[in-house]
């Protein structure tokens, strides 16, 4: 079972080799608000 990072414990992005690494986490989140925006986009472009 695996530990749940604290607020305190938080990774932040890794630049390593000129490639950005981030968590599985913030992954999920950034796609996650990505996908929000294109579902809104889409809605909006239909009313219009």
């Amino acid at each position: 079972m695996q530990k749940k990072q604290s607020v305190n414990q938080v990774k932040k992005p890794m630049l390593k080799d000129g490639k950005l690494y981030f968590t599985k986490e913030t992954e999920r989140r950034i796609f996650f608000f990505m996908t929000l925006i294109m579902l809104a986009s889409g809605a909006v472009m239909k009313l219009l």
